[in-house]
């Protein structure tokens, strides 16, 4: 039997993890078990988590309830191709997913990743104007600071220069991209933003299949938050200009901002919105792009099929746990319970504000962030959270929280404990 430290050894000599380098990766830890909001590692030290395994386990490790639904379901059949035969979770979850979004929203496509489900919308924009004679209409609009994925689509609209994807630049579809939206959640809407859109739709208009955002919240592309007004006025411009509208959903939807979805903050519904992340409550991959009947029956015209079909589409094991995750998530009062959980993390993160380091500290729902003057080294700073006994995994200026929705009070206030302390150690 291998001990800890040649487990961790055979990782470090095989395994290579996401944004880390082979040469000189970051320190990784092992895990032994996981439940509710703690991680247990394989020392025996437990850690209590602010990330949600990157914002997606939303219920806590180890529920009973999606534990049970996965059970059940791997006793009847794990997998089934989803060409030419379907089964009762991925109808269920469909059902489920089309009552819960905008009303227009009716029709569902399933997927691997989030990451994919940005692809997936993509390609229906462009297959939806090329069966409404307007094969020029290839290209899209996305803010400067977002992020939609790691696959070379979903690349191709997030931030061209100061996102993670630059060096890929020269391989990918060159899209339009306009400033980011300007932040505060209650600050008035900027006419003059809403006219360097109006202005790019009006010169690429017929080039343009798409507009892609998320909502509210540009999330690592800076955990920026932004007045929801905004969509209402780009939905406008968007049907002005035969533009489809696309919300990637992946990281806002199932609660994370305080409604059940970032659209919700809106009063409008966009074309195809994608999700991912908390879908499955963080038990397995899986995510959805859901479109309306405008799109999809458009696409489907005169025998036309939609050209993409990932070989676990639908996967029944992921498709129960994602039911049995909404299931959870109708039992919560979303607004109630977020609102204390912002609270919660305002009052724990309160003492950064009077550190000199410290530029900002800002919460919206369940993200917490505090920004600061400079750049963290991951290599150092992850091991110091470590030892205070928690997972937070920063990024860039961004020590931030996505805690699971079951957390405690107390929890959060020891993970702000911590990120005080970690930040007080940082120079100025």
């Amino acid at each position: 039997m291998k001990t800890q430290q040649e487990y961790l050894d055979l990782d470090k000599q095989l395994l290579w993890h996401p944004y880390t380098s082979m040469s000189k990766p970051s320190p990784h830890f092992l895990v032994e078990s996981a439940s509710g909001c703690e991680i247990t590692l394989s020392d025996g030290r437990i850690l209590i988590d602010g990330m949600s395994s990157w914002w997606s386990v939303i219920h806590g490790y180890n529920h009973p309830a999606i534990n049970s639904a996965i059970q059940h379901q791997l006793a009847q059949f794990s997998h089934v191709m989803f060409g030419g035969l379907t089964h009762k979770p991925a109808i269920e979850l469909a059902e489920k997913l089309i009552a819960i979004t905008p009303d227009d929203l009716q029709r569902v496509f399933l997927s691997d990743s989030g990451s994919v489900s940005v692809e997936v919308a993509l390609k229906m924009a462009i297959q939806y104007w090329n069966t409404q004679g307007k094969p020029d209409k290839q290209r899209f609009v996305s803010p400067k600071s977002g992020y939609h994925g790691d696959t070379f689509a979903a690349m191709s609209v997030c931030d061209p220069e100061n996102g993670m994807h630059n060096v890929f630049n020269a391989a990918l579809t060159q899209q339009f991209f306009i400033s980011p939206p300007p932040t505060g959640i209650h600050e008035p809407v900027k006419t003059a933003y809403l006219d360097e859109i109006k202005e790019t739709f009006q010169q690429h208009h017929q080039h343009i299949a798409g507009f892609i955002i998320e909502p509210v919240v540009q999330n690592a592309g800076g955990m920026r938050f932004y007045n929801p007004q905004y969509l209402n006025h780009i939905r406008s411009l968007c049907d002005e200009f035969d533009i489809l509208l696309i919300f990637d959903e992946i990281a806002t939807g199932f609660g994370r901002t305080g409604k059940l979805f970032a659209t919700d903050h809106t009063n409008i519904c966009p074309d195809i919105m994608c999700v991912g992340k908390a879908l499955t409550g963080g038990y397995m991959t899986l995510a959805a792009t859901l479109t309306n009947n405008k799109v999809a029956l458009g696409i489907s015209a005169n025998d036309g099929v939609f050209m993409h079909g990932p070989t676990f589409m639908g996967n029944p094991l992921a498709c129960s746990a994602a039911n049995a995750s909404l299931s959870l998530l109708s039992e919560y009062s979303i607004p109630e319970k977020i609102t204390q959980l912002e609270t919660w993390m305002r009052e724990a993160l309160a003492p950064c504000t009077h550190l000199e380091q410290v530029k900002e500290i800002r919460c919206l729902g369940g993200i917490g962030v505090v920004e600061l003057k400079n750049a963290v080294n991951l290599h150092e700073i992850q091991p110091k959270f470590v030892e205070l006994g928690v997972w937070i995994r920063p990024f860039g200026k961004l020590i931030y929280l996505m805690p699971p929705y079951v957390i405690t009070k107390d929890q959060i206030q020891t993970l702000g404990n911590a990120i005080y302390h970690v930040i007080s150690e940082e120079p100025c």
